[in-house]
């Protein structure tokens, strides 16, 4: 667990902490905006907070992780019909989180990348329509389909993040 949820199991405000542990507030919201406390700032947060320093200094838990990366790889649902976002918004949950490792490039390469195709065969396929008078049809039947594709990814590397912590879909390159 990170000093926020200790803070807020102990019902304290960053002010109060402060206070009780002789760190100033600036150095708590750096805390617990993921930086890690280091020698006596650790010894007195953990000392305040009434739990041992093992507990405060600890890398972040696996779970939390994949918590997190599960975040990452399930956010281009929310904007799916929006190629551009597929790919921006994991990029600014990553940053935020701190979380560019392996598997957090893979995902947002694989959004990059369908993002890409998805857009260049919308407009390859519009202009067939309009050269060969195909179906008006065709064109939403299509996206339809690059949509689902792309649901399909997200929820097979869901499922394997949660299952296994790794991705079930991955490419062997990244592009960031």
């Amino acid at each position: 667990m990170n000093v926020k949820t200790y803070r807020e199991a102990k019902q304290l405000t960053q002010e109060e902490l402060a206070k009780a542990s002789g760190v100033s507030v600036r150095t708590i919201q750096r805390i617990e905006a993921g930086q890690a406390p280091k020698g006596h700032t650790a010894i007195v947060l953990a000392k305040a907070l009434g739990i041992e320093l093992t507990q405060i200094t600890q890398p972040q838990t696996i779970a939390n992780k994949v918590t997190q990366l599960k975040l990452i790889n399930l956010a281009p649902l929310f904007v799916l019909s929006i190629p551009l976002l597929n790919f921006i918004l994991p990029i600014a949950i990553t940053a935020y989180h701190k979380q560019f490792n392996n598997i957090t490039r893979q995902l947002i390469t694989l959004q990059i990348l369908w993002s890409i195709l998805s857009t260049l065969s919308f407009f390859i396929l519009a202009y067939l329509k309009m050269t060969f008078s195909l179906s008006h049809r065709l064109l939403p039947a299509f996206m339809l389909v690059l949509f689902i594709s792309n649901l399909i990814i997200i929820v097979k590397n869901a499922i394997s993040l949660e299952q296994h912590q790794q991705l079930c879909i991955k490419l062997n390159f990244s592009l960031l």
